[in-house]
This record gives C-alpha cells, structure tokens and sequence, in this order.
C-alpha cells in the first residue's frame, strides 16, 4: 500500500491533475471514479497506471480485477492519501492514468464544431458531450479554449474524450488546413444576435459551426475568415444564452436539418 505523499505515482497524479504544462510534456491525463474507468475500457483506451483504495464499491472492485487481468499496474493508496488526490466531493475511490490520444485534422470535413475562447471548464466539458452524442466528426480547440483534459472538463464531459477526435491547433494551421480541403466547408459562426436566424438558415452542406465563449465570442481570428454569423432567436427578455446551451440548440438543429428527406 502506498502511505507517503511524496510517492513518485502519487506526484505524477497531483502533477498532471493540476499543471497544463505538465499534461502536454507527459500527453497524459487523469479520470476519476468507477463510471469514466469503465468507459475508458468499453471504448478499448486501457489505463497506463491505476490507484485505488479501500474505500472502492463492489462495482468498483470488479473493475479492479479487470484491471490486473489486463496487466494493469494496480496501486492501493492509504483513503486520505487518494482523497487529497480527488478532484470530486465526494470521490469513489479510485483514479486512472491515461495517455492523451493524438488526432490529425481530418482530411474533409462534414460535421466539425471549433471551440474558440471558451474558458469555462464546465461549459466545454458539456459542449464535448453534446457533440458526441450528435456525432460530430471532430472538435477543433483553440489556443484561447481551456485545456480539455483539465480534470473538470474530463469529470463534465462524462467520457466523450474516448471516442471523440479532439483537435487543439493554432490560427495558422486551421487555415492552412481549410485552405487545402478539396471542398471548402461553409463556416458558420454563433452570435448572440446577429446573422440569420438557425431555423432560416441551411445547414445541410458540410460545415464548421463556430462556438464562442460566453464574455468574448469569437476571436478576431475567427471572424478574419470567411463565415456567416447564424443566431438563435430569443423572443424572451435575456440578453444571452450558456454557451454549451447555445451550442445544444445549433449543433442539434443541424442534425434536425440534415434528417429531413430531400
């Protein structure tokens, strides 16, 4: 059992938990809890190291079998010592050590939502989920996005970082890689209010759809491309919507869309 903070498994954990630098230099990252550890293994990405303690559920505990039948490094940590680990308020007793998988930006694209300067863990963590679940092809993140492989974008997400293709790139390759697509997809852009509105709009033809954080918007790269801004009407009195929110609406009314028979 390991009893010492100062445990060289223990410091990589609390590294790459909270250091951005550290995550890119090592390209791993950290899950937490029973549910992301089976989601890991049914999406077939098998964990590098695992620590758990005995505070761990039966259902935990067959998880932990799992683990060493795959020939798993395996650790027990003394419970205070991994509950000073947890990111959670109420953790589960175990974490797992993953490595960051690598993508390259697709070479066509139908179906790609960009993140720029979305800075809420939350909300990108959501966003990620949501995008899943409609089957988007990619997410491209932004230097101004938050990392999503911070632990609350990871725990918000609920597991879309195993089967969904996340893309950090500069301003420069994104444009260099739109320039080289054989077929242009058309760049939309959310606003608060300007632009056609998503039920005038057509958004059956490939596309990047454009999601901005709630203060800023988009960036002034962004909006230095060619692109159509598209709004969702609000006949209500708030100024604005959440930005996962707002995303929800767009990237399913493009599925909306794209379902109806032509």
């Amino acid at each position: 059992m390991i009893t010492s903070a100062q445990n060289k498994q223990l410091k990589l954990v609390r590294a790459l938990l909270n250091k951005h630098q550290e995550r890119l230099h090592q390209k791993k990252f950290v899950i937490e809890g029973v549910r992301l550890v089976e989601e890991a293994f049914a999406a077939g990405i098998q964990p590098e190291m695992v620590l758990y303690s005995k505070a761990l559920s039966e259902r935990g505990m067959r998880l932990l079998d799992k683990t060493r039948s795959s020939g798993i490094q395996a650790d027990e940590v003394a419970p205070d010592l991994l509950k000073s680990l947890a990111d959670t308020e109420t953790p589960q007793g175990i974490l797992a050590v993953l490595p960051i998988p690598e993508f390259q930006l697709p070479g066509d694209a139908d179906f790609i939502v960009l993140a720029d300067q979305v800075r809420d863990p939350g909300n990108l963590g959501t966003l990620l989920r949501t995008c899943l679940a409609a089957g988007v092809q990619a997410v491209l993140l932004t230097p101004g996005t938050v990392d999503a492989y911070s632990p609350k974008v990871v725990r918000s997400s609920m597991g879309a970082h195993f089967r969904l293709p996340l893309i950090t790139a500069a301003w420069d390759e994104i444009n260099r890689w739109m320039g080289g697509l054989q077929h242009r997809p058309d760049f939309w852009i959310s606003d608060v209010r300007e632009g056609i509105a998503c039920w005038q709009s057509d958004l059956r033809s490939p596309l990047i759809l454009g999601i901005g954080g709630e203060a800023e918007g988009m960036s002034p790269a962004a909006t230095a491309l060619p692109h159509q801004k598209i709004h969702i009407p609000m006949p209500g009195r708030s100024e604005s919507l959440n930005a996962s929110i707002a995303a929800g609406i767009l990237i399913f009314e493009v599925i909306r869309q794209r379902s109806i028979p032509v």
